[in-house]
């Protein structure tokens, strides 16, 4: 089931996933609803293979790796408020474009592995956790800002395992995320991201 604010649109005679707001990337845009390319959204190809996200709509978002705003700005286009964390300075300044046409969007430029030092911004008890960095210790990111969450929020992370490690079986590295994650979330459903993105697992947890 889809969030409010999300839905199916036809574009080039198929149906794909698609918001309404002002166009990021280039996207095609009909009647006001934009698509939403899951093959560059790792949320976006969540959706698109059933997984049961839980996201009704109108929800607080803490979004953590938010690099230039692709996903983001979907996110925004049918959530409440989005605090979006990236520490690369040149995706920031494309984040804050974004922000301009998103007044619930807020950008921040900040290391998602040092949650302290945007924890005096970010609001608590936040409804949904959206994680997608390329960084060795994903588990351990996710876990540092599971503060944020309300008791029965929602993080929805999508594991890379060759930012973990290039070197090893994909499947091991998400076996070694998951028992790592374990530590603090409740593991609701797990599915790979093929075909849209390779050596991918998309994660839907809740806070232990």
């Amino acid at each position: 089931m889809l969030p409010d604010g999300v839905s199916r649109r036809t574009f080039d005679g198929q149906e794909r996933l698609a918001t309404q707001g002002q166009a990021v990337y280039g996207e095609p845009v009909s009647e006001g609803w934009r698509l939403w390319d899951a093959n560059r959204s790792k949320l976006g190809a969540m959706l698109e293979t059933e997984m049961d996200v839980g996201l009704a709509g109108g929800e607080k978002v803490l979004y953590l790796g938010a690099a230039s705003g692709t996903t983001v700005s979907h996110v925004a286009d049918f959530s409440g408020p989005t605090y979006a964390i990236e520490f690369a300075p040149r995706p920031v300044r494309d984040l804050v474009g974004v922000a301009r046409d998103r007044s619930n969007l807020f950008p921040l430029l900040k290391d998602a592995r040092k949650p302290e030092t945007y924890a005096h911004v970010v609001e608590s008890n936040l409804d949904v956790l959206i994680q997608d960095v390329a960084t060795r210790g994903q588990a351990t990111v996710a876990l540092r800002n599971k503060q944020f969450l309300a008791d029965d929020g929602r993080a929805l992370i999508a594991i890379k395992a060759r930012s973990e490690d290039v070197t090893r079986d994909p499947g091991d590295v998400f076996d070694d995320v998951l028992a790592e994650l374990a530590d603090g979330y409740d593991i609701v459903e797990t599915a790979r991201l093929t075909p849209f993105h390779d050596d991918h697992l998309g994660v839907v947890a809740t806070p232990k």
